[in-house]
């Protein structure tokens, strides 16, 4: 991994209506032409991702959106796309002209109040209206982070310094996120890592959750070794102490249980995930919801990222396997990747979400709230996988829920 995962990044997202300069904005920050700058409504059809590295802020994504009002004929997909991304924005950046605030910001700003997020307001083209007294005045009833703001005025450093500014007194790259492992190994401590290399793994690397565990617990100051599930009984018979955590892939869950003396703690990766970006007492109660199925339930599996299926994809063909022998026949499985997440969720019985390390804790935690919302259960893959093989409550311990 040679940069910071989006997922741990601060999400900036740019909202605003069509033609107020959102991408012209998001270019002069990045000093490039990340986005398509034309004076024709419409021109971002979908959500633009920039990653950048923003001084002190840290790593940062930045989301150029299409325009709020737009009323071209693709206007309603390109509507959805851009509310899509109010959950996964950590600041709000709500580009407007001057003289120009009404029901379109101030849905904005209620937005970003709905999820939790702060709100920086761009007075855009400065150049040709400037910002007066009283229009800052009206914004700030709505947020104190004001700045006036011209893309073509060559004015990019003053403005790029206060725009930092803002975005650190609005409390973006401040928050601490909870953390993956180390808070369970003491420092010092011995930590096991369970990496299967089979069909599915990806060579000459380790996967995300493998390589971000491995360097939380480095962090931490723990000592971290690295085995095979095939290794794992010989590799606990060479150490001269036992280790403080097991932690393996969720498709070896079965043999590690096994291979782990009853006195040594052990999870999963996909656990130790469902804990970091949701909330993990609600996933372990979701997971009781599988005693309950039927053949005529849907179950949705929602996957945060994108990729090939394999002949042993854990999604799409591991988990509907346990699901229809869970049943005794079959039962309507629903598959959606990436960021597509169906709002009709109430047609589910259950949900089932992968460990989520491609999206943020503050996505992850706006779909718990919509399946709340909707009285759905949702558990995580390494909870579903745990419970079927029989092992929950050996791999809860850890977190006592076990």
């Amino acid at each position: 991994m040679r940069e910071v995962p989006k997922s741990i990044r601060t999400h900036i997202g740019i909202f605003g209506r069509a033609n107020v300069g959102k991408s012209s904005f998001l270019n002069m920050v990045a000093s490039q032409d990340v986005s398509i700058v034309s004076p024709i409504p419409g021109t971002t059809a979908d959500v633009v991702e920039k990653p950048m590295e923003l001084g002190a802020i840290g790593p940062v994504v930045f989301l150029d959106t299409a325009g709020v009002d737009d009323a071209t004929e693709l206007s309603e997909s390109r509507i959805k796309r851009t509310t899509a991304a109010f959950s996964r924005a950590d600041v709000f950046v709500v580009v407007t002209e001057a003289d120009c605030w009404g029901e379109y910001e101030e849905g904005l700003c209620a937005a970003a109040r709905n999820n939790g997020a702060s709100v920086v307001a761009v007075v855009n083209k400065t150049d040709v209206h400037g910002l007066t007294d009283g229009f800052r005045q009206k914004i700030s009833a709505f947020t104190p982070h004001i700045m006036a703001c011209s893309c073509v005025d060559g004015s990019r450093e003053a403005a790029l310094a206060e725009f930092k500014k803002l975005l650190s007194d609005a409390g973006a790259g401040g928050g601490a996120q909870r953390a993956l492992v180390s808070d369970l190994v003491p420092a010092g401590g011995l930590a096991v890592l369970v990496v299967p290399i089979d069909s599915g793994a990806p060579k000459g690397r380790l996967i995300l959750p493998q390589a971000q565990a491995l360097r939380d617990l480095l962090d931490g100051g723990a000592v971290a070794t690295v085995v095979r599930d095939t290794e794992l009984k010989a590799s606990l018979a060479m150490f001269s102490r036992k280790p403080d955590l097991v932690v393996c892939d969720s498709q070896a869950v079965k043999r590690v249980v096994e291979d782990t003396p009853p006195d040594v703690r052990c999870t999963t990766f996909s656990i130790l995930f469902a804990r970091q970006k949701g909330d993990l007492a609600r996933a372990f109660k979701g997971a009781k919801a599988i005693a309950g199925l039927k053949s005529s339930d849907r179950v949705l599996i929602a996957e945060a990222c994108t990729h090939h299926a394999a002949d042993s994809d854990i999604g799409r063909i591991k988990i509907p396997n346990m699901l229809r022998k869970h049943v005794g026949g079959d039962i309507h499985i629903d598959v959606f990747s990436g960021r597509d997440y169906p709002e009709d969720l109430e047609r589910y019985a259950l949900i089932i979400h992968c460990g989520a390390c491609m999206i943020t804790s503050r996505e992850m935690s706006a779909r718990i709230r919509q399946a709340v919302s909707k009285n759905v259960p949702i558990t995580n893959y390494g909870i579903a996988i745990s419970y079927f093989q029989g092992v929950l409550d050996r791999v809860m311990e850890p977190f006592g829920l076990g």
